[in-house]
C-alpha cells in the first residue's frame, strides 16, 4: 500500500483524542509525592572534613615491590618498564613526561 505523507490526514473522530482531553485526564506531575527517607539520605552522605576516625580500612595496602617505583609528580605506583628516567633524583613515569 502506497502511503502520501503529504496529503492531509484524516481524523477519525470516534478513536481519537484532543489535546485538552489528554491534559484533563492526566494526573498533575507536580503534587506527586516522593517517598524519600531523609534519615537514610543523610545517613550516606559524606561531607569533606567529616571525623573518620572510628572507620577502619577495608582495603589491604600491599608496599612497593622491587620492580616498582612511585612517580614524583603523580604519586602513582608503577612497574620499573614506565620510568622513563631519573632527573635530579627523582623519578617520572611515562605519562607524566608526556
Amino acid at each position: 500500500m502506497v502511503t502520501d505523507y503529504d496529503s492531509p490526514r484524516k481524523i477519525d473522530d470516534a478513536g481519537q483524542e484532543g489535546y485538552a482531553d489528554t491534559l484533563t485526564r492526566r494526573p498533575d506531575l507536580a503534587s506527586a509525592a516522593i517517598d524519600v527517607d531523609e534519615t537514610e539520605l543523610a545517613e550516606s552522605l559524606e561531607l569533606p572534613g567529616a571525623d573518620l576516625s572510628g572507620e577502619e580500612l577495608a582495603v589491604r595496602v600491599i608496599p612497593p615491590q622491587p620492580d616498582e617505583f612511585t612517580c614524583s609528580h603523580c604519586f602513582l605506583v608503577r612497574h620499573r618498564s614506565q620510568r622513563v628516567s631519573e632527573l635530579s633524583g627523582q623519578q617520572i613515569c611515562l605519562e607524566c613526561a608526556a
